[in-house]
C-alpha cells in the first residue's frame, strides 16, 4: 500500500498496448491445489473482517493473471479487462484475428476462478432456442418441460457472434441486461456471476451480420487482442514443442486461485470505491466531447458514461486504492468507449479510427487537478 498522503500511480490499461496492468501487484500468491479457493485468514490486528476479506480477494484476483499466463502467452491487459468486467458484472467483446487465443483466454480465466463456462459457435443457422433453451414435450407426463440452453452458466463464450442473424443475436439481449431468460411466461434467473465474452473476427466480413448499436452498448468493454511479439511467439512455440495441450488446462498447471464467493466480496469492495465530483465531471466532459465531435455520427450515451465510471472504480480497486483518479478514467476510456461511437463514412474512407479520435479527445479535454 502507498504511504499516507502519497497516491499510487494509476497503471496504464489498454489491450492494444504492451502494458503491464499489474505492475504494482505483489508477488503471485502460492500455487494452491485444484480445489475452491481457501477462506481468508483471520483479520490482522486493527483490521476489520470486511477489510481482511477484501484484501484476500484482491490478492486472489491479482493472482489470476499468473494462472492464465500458464496457458496464454501475453494478452495480460485482456486478462485484466475480463477481471474488470467480472467485478462490474459486465460483458466483454473480444476482437482479434483467428489464432490469438481468444477462446483459450476465456477458458483459462474461468478455470482460475472456479467458474463454469460454456462455448457456443455462432453460425448462420443458429436459432435463439439453441442459446437460451427450449420447451420439450415429455410424452410420459404429457407436459412440456424447459431444457436449459448453454446461456445458463457463469461465463458464456459466444464465438464469432457476428456470424449469426440479428434474431439470434437479440436472444442474448435479455440475458445480458436482465440476467434472466423468459420462456412461456416464466422468467428463469441465470447463475451468479454471469458474463458473456463474445468474439468477432475483424478481417472477414462475408456472411457476417454487424452487431446493432443496442447490443454493442450492452458490452462493458471492447478489447482488441494484438498479434504476439516475436519473443512471445517463440515462447508459444517452445511450449508446444514441450507438449503443451490447450485442451488440457490442468496439465498446464492452471488451478483455481479465487472463487465466486471472493468475487462477490471484491464486487462489494468495488462499490465502496469513491469518485470525487471533479472526476465525475471529467467523465461527463469526455462523453459529451464524443457527441460534439465532427468525426462521429453517434457519440457515447449516458449508459457509456456510467460504464466508464464502473470500470474506473474496478481498476482503482485492483490498483490498491479506494478512490478514482482521472488517470483511471483515461486508462479505461478507449476499451469502454470505442464500440459505443460510430465514425462518419468520410472519416472511415480517410482511414481514421475510433481510437485515434478518442485519443484526440483525451488530449483535448481538461484533466482536473
Amino acid at each position: 500500500m502507498p504511504a499516507p498522503g502519497v497516491p499510487p500511480q494509476a497503471q496504464p490499461f489498454d489491450a492494444t498496448l504492451p502494458a503491464t496492468p499489474y505492475a504494482d501487484a505483489p508477488q503471485p500468491i502460492p500455487t494452491r491445489p485444484a480445489t475452491p479457493a481457501q477462506a481468508p485468514s483471520a483479520p490482522e490486528q486493527g483490521q476489520s473482517a470486511e477489510a481482511a476479506q477484501a484484501a484476500a480477494a484482491l490478492r486472489a484476483l491479482r493472482g489470476v493473471r499468473t494462472e492464465v499466463a500458464k496457458a496464454v502467452v501475453g494478452q495480460d491487459a485482456a486478462v485484466t479487462g475480463l477481471v474488470i468486467a467480472l467485478l462490474c458484472q459486465g460483458h466483454v467483446l473480444l476482437e482479434g484475428v483467428p489464432g490469438v487465443a481468444k477462446t483459450l483466454l476465456v477458458r483459462a480465466l474461468s478455470a482460475s476462478i472456479s467458474l463454469g463456462t460454456k462455448r457456443v459457435q455462432f453460425t448462420p443457422d443458429l436459432m435463439p432456442g439453441d442459446i437460451t433453451g427450449s420447451l420439450i414435450y415429455d410424452a410420459r407426463t404429457a407436459e412440456f418441460s424447459f431444457r436449459e440452453g448453454p446461456v445458463f452458466t457463469n461465463m458464456l463464450l459466444a464465438d464469432e457472434i457476428n456470424r449469426t442473424p440479428p434474431k439470434t443475436q437479440a436472444a442474448l439481449l435479455e440475458a445480458m441486461e436482465e440476467r434472466q431468460v423468459s420462456m412461456d411466461g416464466e422468467s428463469r434467473p441465470l447463475p451468479t456471476p454471469f458474463m458473456v465474452a463474445a468474439t468477432q473476427n475483424p478481417l472477414e466480413f462475408e456472411g457476417t451480420y454487424p452487431l446493432p448499436e443496442a447490443q454493442l452498448d450492452r458490452f462493458l468493454l471492447k478489447l482488441v487482442l494484438p498479434l504476439p511479439s516475436r519473443d512471445e511467439e517463440i515462447a508459444v512455440l517452445e511450449r508446444h514443442a514441450k507438449g503443451f495441450d490447450p485442451r488440457d488446462l490442468a496439465a498446464a498447471g492452471v488451478r483455481p486461485v479465487a472463487d465466486a464467493e471472493q468475487l462477490a466480496v471484491a464486487r462489494a469492495a468495488v462499490r465502496r470505491v469513491t469518485a470525487a465530483h471533479e472526476v465525475l465531471g471529467y467523465i461527463a466532459d469526455l462523453v459529451r466531447a464524443t457527441r460534439a465531435s465532427a468525426a462521429f455520427e453517434v457519440g457515447v450515451s449516458p449508459r457509456g458514461a456510467t460504464a466508464l465510471l464502473q470500470a474506473s472504480r474496478a481498476w482503482a480497486w485492483l490498483s490498491g486504492r479506494d478512490y478514482v483518479t482521472p488517470d483511471d478514467v483515461k486508462a479505461l476510456a478507449k476499451p469502454v468507449l470505442r464500440h459505443r461511437v460510430r465514425l462518419r463514412p468520410e472519416m472511415e474512407l480517410e482511414g481514421v479510427s475510433a481510437d485515434s479520435v478518442l485519443d484526440s479527445i483525451l488530449g483535448a479535454v481538461v484533466v482536473p487537478r
